[in-house]
């Protein structure tokens, strides 16, 4: 692909406003904000991420970063100076309605139902599925017990953080912020545009829901943010964070306000200059407390699973606290959070040197669900015996395009796969192998995919697949999970925790696409621990458009040869044009050269926010394909939207209709009912989505809009998922100039601080039978 305008477009209408040389467009809707925020996909009150998107659970995340300690300055940027970012910039991936829980470029959704302070009278598919969540949390805790003492892993994230998410909505509706309260405390500047999202809300698998607040406790709330000068809107999403003692401990201690996603630190600190006045300071041990479980908050929300002890000061610094390692001892001797020593390099050849370590603190969530996860891989890898199957039947079966994958899997229990989407077909191969040999196997996808897969959401709340044996796991010899770059640690760690001993897991997905949407680096820290087998896949993917994706995964933006305009380029002078040719293009040119109806045509741009982000672009999509008042909440019947029930999934449905129940919605030829109060959070327009919302599914046609405003939140693995994500034709409408080669050649992913990879080097060096 050329960055140099095309000459030709998929059969320009008569206007020949699709064509490189095209007329003016229409000005984007008035009111949209540049799309310049530090955000990415992620909800608005939450760091910009493009993989949790505010309600939409987490937007576009770019982050597959390297394990490893990642520089200080850029960790504490994301810990801090991206936590600022709102929404007037990227967009928020999918923590919301699918990524929109930290904006992904957006705002973080609410996830839960504590933004509508009240809860639906029975249980909605998201809280069955995190009920059946909660009940595997706890069977993996008594595991870790046997080994350890009481873990539960990720009770405390999942229960108060992920519910947190609930409240981003009510505030997005929005009342205004109260005023800085310590002037000395330094405002993070804004980027250009936010770097390509992460994912920041975190998709917590072991999450459980919280009971709505009652009435007398979001009245009381509400009298003391009245008191200290805060929006009422906070009321309910601070009940609910806080439970029914929430007036009182906002009384007490204002700075527990942080515990309500959409506020940031500077509008804590106004609320408790107006409680307290004179009666704290920058280093007010409550401040600083909140201010520590806030910014590893922000850095889950960017994909660490822990800080460097040094970044964490540092970014405490940015805020005002003069004595950041006197802040974090404290914080570590109260419980709030945990700290680890992982060791530099392997061990130092002579017996009395010592091993230099990192010292890493985060909290227990994520931090206990690493190391679950970590335990639950080298559990099944050490409990393979190799019995299933004769090894003749095994060498048969390893025939065709899975042979080598095949071959693998029959003599480990754990094996890593990898390959771009035509090397999908090496598990499905697999799959069938297996079955033919007479195993109980199952093959798991981040998004819908259809027969014979099912989702890894369904899979884990028992919606879908096997269902679970009488000890809790999953009944099942072979498990093949699919777009594993997708599973964030706590996904990942319920998942391995059900695979029994004796079988066979396998991990497979492409390295180049954009990291899961919650914390964690699951799939990169495997690989890079090379603790197991990996395969790569020798299949390349197919046609102009296999070559263009091909070649941005090395770095190189190539010019292909699409003699069927398999790949177009719509050269744009600013937003509001960049939105009107996309609309041409959905609705006139792809439908009318490739007979591609518009419903499967999928719009993706950087973020949530912006005059082409993805709420101007679905503003403006809905009027020209389906007109009508939103009479259902924003919503009219034959809307094409995305549900996101909890952080991480973003899952594409229609809307049909809505009653006392909620918003119908028709999801893949099922019906699911949104409760009203959770439609706000939940639900949004999908004609238009981000990077990661977009992550595990592909459509006929691709339309990618890269506005100027955007060049900021580019990267190589942005590109490569977005490009990746059309089957037929992709058209890029192109406003970047060179920022986009640029992005490819030069936009690594920003790196990740976690720690499975060390841990699983331990586990492994352990079980190494040590010489005599």
């Amino acid at each position: 692909m050329s960055t140099d305008p095309a000459t030709d477009t998929p059969e320009e209408p008569a206007d020949g406003t699709v064509g490189p040389e095209g007329h003016t467009a229409a000005g984007a809707p008035a009111g949209q904000e540049s799309a310049t925020a530090t955000a990415p996909d992620t909800p608005p009150a939450t760091p910009p991420t493009e993989t949790a998107e505010d309600g939409e659970s987490g937007e576009d995340a770019s982050g597959t970063a390297v394990t490893g300690a990642a520089p200080a300055e850029a960790d504490a940027a994301d810990a801090s100076a991206d936590a600022e970012a709102d929404d007037a910039g990227a967009q928020a991936p999918e923590a919301g309605p699918e990524a929109d829980a930290s904006e992904d470029a957006g705002t973080p959704a609410a996830t839960g139902d504590a933004a509508a302070g009240g809860a639906a009278p029975g249980l909605s598919e998201a809280q069955a599925e995190l009920a059946a969540q909660k009940i595997e949390r706890e069977r993996i805790a008594r595991r870790k017990a046997e080994r350890a003492g009481p873990v539960e892993a990720g009770a405390k994230l999942s229960g108060k953080a992920a519910d947190l998410l609930a409240a981003v909505r009510a505030v997005e509706g929005g009342a205004e912020a109260p005023s800085p309260y310590f002037d000395e405390a330094p405002a993070e500047p804004r980027r250009a545009a936010a770097a390509p999202p992460q994912q920041r809300t975190p998709a917590h698998a072991p999450r459980t829901d919280v009971p709505a607040p009652s009435a007398d406790a979001v009245d009381g709330v509400r009298a003391v943010l009245a008191r200290g000068g805060a929006p009422e809107a906070l009321a309910a999403p601070a009940a609910a964070a806080l439970g029914e003692a929430a007036a009182e401990e906002l009384a007490e201690d204002p700075w527990r306000l942080l515990a309500v996603p959409s506020v940031r630190p500077a509008q804590a600190d106004g609320f408790a200059r107006a409680l307290l006045d004179s009666g704290a300071g920058p280093d007010d041990e409550r401040r600083t407390h909140a201010l520590v479980g806030w910014l590893l908050v922000q850095a889950g929300l960017k994909g660490h699973t822990a800080l460097e002890v040094p970044v964490l000061e540092k970014a405490l610094a940015q805020y005002g606290v003069t004595d950041g390692a006197a802040a974090v001892e404290r914080s570590v001797a109260e419980g709030s959070v945990l700290v680890f020593h992982e060791p530099l390099g392997p061990p130092p050849a002579e017996e009395d040197a010592e091993q230099p370590v990192r010292v890493l603190v985060g909290l227990e969530g994520p931090a206990m669900a690493e190391e679950s996860l970590a335990d639950g891989l080298a559990r099944i890898a050490s409990t393979f015996d190799g019995s299933a199957g004769d090894p003749a039947d095994w060498s048969a079966a390893a025939t065709g395009p899975g042979a080598d994958l095949i071959r693998a899997v029959a003599g480990n229990g754990l094996v890593a796969h990898t390959g771009g989407e035509a090397a999908r077909a090496e598990p499905l191969a697999l799959l069938a192998a297996a079955r033919r040999l007479g195993l109980r196997a199952c093959l798991a996808a981040h998004a819908p995919a259809g027969p014979p897969s099912v989702t890894v959401a369904g899979l884990l709340s028992g919606a879908e697949g096997p269902g679970r044996d009488a000890d809790g796991q999953f009944a099942l010899d072979l498990l093949v999970v699919l777009d594993a770059p997708q599973l964030d640690v706590e996904t990942a760690a319920a998942l391995v925790e059900s695979v029994p001993d004796g079988a066979r897991l396998v991990l497979s997905g492409d390295p180049g696409v954009l990291g899961s949407a919650g914390a964690g680096r699951v799939f990169g820290d495997v690989l890079a621990a090379g603790t197991c087998p990996r395969l790569a896949s020798r299949v390349p993917d197919p046609g102009p458009l296999g070559e263009l994706v091909s070649g941005v995964g090395i770095g190189e933006l190539l010019q292909v040869d699409a003699p069927g305009k398999e790949v177009v380029i719509v050269p744009v002078r600013d937003a509001g044009e960049a939105v009107h040719r996309t609309v041409q293009l959905v609705a006139e040119s792809v439908p009318r050269a490739f007979g591609v109806p518009a419903d499967d045509v999928q719009v993706i741009t950087p973020g949530h926010g912006g005059a082409a982000g993805t709420r101007a672009l679905n503003s403006a999509l809905k009027e020209r394909l389906n007109p009508g008042p939103g009479r259902f909440g924003g919503f009219d019947p034959g809307d094409r939207v995305v549900h996101v029930p909890s952080p991480g999934r973003a899952l594409p449905a229609r809307v049909v209709s809505a009653d006392a129940q909620g918003l119908h919605l028709d999801r893949a030829g099922a019906p699911v009912v949104v409760p009203q109060e959770l439609v706000e959070a939940q639900v949004r327009h999908g004609w238009a989505v981000t990077a990661h919302q977009a992550a595990g599914a592909r459509w006929p046609a691709v339309v990618v809009v890269l506005p100027g405003d955007a060049a900021q939140a580019l990267s190589r693995d942005w590109v490569y998922t977005a490009f990746g994500r059309a089957e037929r034709h992709l058209s890029v409408v192109h406003g970047v100039d060179q920022a986009l080669p640029r992005a490819v050649a030069e936009g690594l992913p920003k790196p990740r601080t976690t720690r499975l990879t060390g841990l699983l080097t331990a586990l492994a060096a352990q079980a190494r039978p040590r010489p005599e």
